[in-house]
């Protein structure tokens, strides 16, 4: 008997209720990228025509989305669990969608940094440059990752100052060029910043190392994310104290700032972070959790507002759906979730308040609706009930 729970990174399933507070009403990643594709507008780099997901069809996908806007299912009978949560954290941000799917809500508000040019307190950057040992720093402002880094890249190699940016989430983003500036040295000006911004109260530090030269710039896959720790036990510190098996695939480790994240699987892209889960569920022991994040949903399609790219990595996780079942055993569980919504169809470039799907299978695990859940927590208390541990402090199961 294990669980394995997977983060479809951004895909939301419609505006939340409190939409208004955070100026996304009508925001709907899910819908509005099968309006698009089958309008046409989702055509490029090999697909066309409307989204083809016959393996999260028949788990119950479209009807929850369907049910949440009031329209009826498009089947009547599911192999998989489906609906929606509500989230209760305060922010739409990774480390609190995380966090309370795995059974702790995020009921503080984060330290953000304002719209305006610069962004950053003066303070915080002569501190950074002085420790750093930097000529000075670029950005400084709001901005799209790869934006910034196509239009900065070149003076940060030529002068040697990191590229500061931040967006909508409580985050000092720090991008730098692998072989001029260096990536351990990136790390380390990313671990001095960490300290830095404790006191504004800043959820992560993210170092964004690329590479390539000018017009062809390229994010590497060795992202870091310096993340505070959750401020109350999460799920996987319960498995851990119990002395069950954990494995963290992606960026899992950094999001739970690497308490009861258990063993540590990076990859590369969402087919090899699949490959990745499909192997860990082959070895993971029995009570184990096998905890997945699929950034490229995300990182590449949601904030850059990709909208074809989106619908074709959908499709591409899709398929792959058949090998994962593939390795189950009696007993297991499987939860496709997201940590929040970035509707590549909405204004700016930072993520939607919305609905995350819950859609749960397994052999022997029952097809059928359960409904509008409160809470992401919901998630992480039916992981506990299904692997017979004492109850998290918040969330309901919605296993039998």
């Amino acid at each position: 008997m294990r669980a394995i729970l997977i983060v479809l990174d951004s895909f939301g399933l419609g505006a939340a209720r409190d939409a208004d507070v955070f100026g996304d009403v009508g925001a709907d990643t899910f819908g509005h990228i099968l309006e698009a594709a089958a309008l046409g507008r989702a055509d490029a780099a090999g697909r066309s025509g409307p989204l083809n997901l016959p393996n999260l069809r028949s788990l119950g996908l479209f009807a929850a989305h369907d049910e949440y806007h009031g329209k009826p299912g498009d089947r009547r009978s599911y192999t998989g669990l489906y609906g929606i949560a509500q989230e209760r954290s305060k922010g739409k941000d990774t480390p609190s969608g995380h966090w309370e799917m795995a059974g702790v809500p995020v009921m503080f508000d984060w330290g953000y940094f304002p719209r305006t040019i610069p962004c950053f307190p003066k303070d915080l950057t002569d501190a950074l440059i002085d420790r750093g040992n930097l000529p000075g720093i670029l950005g400084n402002c709001h901005a799209s990752g790869t934006e910034i880094i196509e239009r900065l890249g070149v003076e940060h190699m030529e002068s040697g100052k990191p590229i500061l940016y931040t967006s909508a989430d409580s985050v000092l983003q720090i991008a730098a060029h692998e072989e001029t500036f260096g990536l351990d040295r990136l790390y380390a000006l990313c671990d001095v910043s960490r300290g830095l911004v404790d006191p504004l109260g800043i959820g992560r530090v993210i170092a964004r190392p690329f590479i390539g030269t000018a017009g062809q710039f390229t994010r590497t896959a060795n992202r870091k994310d310096l993340a505070v720790p959750p401020p109350e036990p999460t799920l996987l510190d319960q498995l851990t104290a119990a002395g069950r098996q954990v494995i963290s695939i992606g960026k899992i480790g950094d999001i739970f700032a690497h308490q009861g994240t258990g063993e540590i699987v990076k990859a590369a892209g969402n087919m090899a972070l699949t490959d990745a889960t499909i192997d860990a569920i082959a070895r993971a022991e029995d009570g184990s959790l096998v905890f997945t994040n699929l950034v490229d949903f995300d990182q590449s399609y949601g904030h850059r507002r990709d909208v074809a790219g989106y619908a074709r990595a959908l499709e591409e996780f899709d398929a792959r759906l058949p090998d994962l079942m593939a390795r189950l055993k009696d007993g297991d569980i499987v939860i496709l979730s997201a940590d929040h919504g970035c509707d590549p169809t909405w204004e700016g470039t930072d993520h939607t308040r919305e609905v995350v799907p819950i859609i749960a299978f397994g052999p022997g695990i029952p097809g059928g609706p359960i409904g509008e859940r409160d809470s992401f927590a919901d998630i992480g208390q039916s992981i506990t009930s299904h692997l017979g541990l004492p109850p998290l402090a918040h969330g309901k199961s919605f296993l039998g």
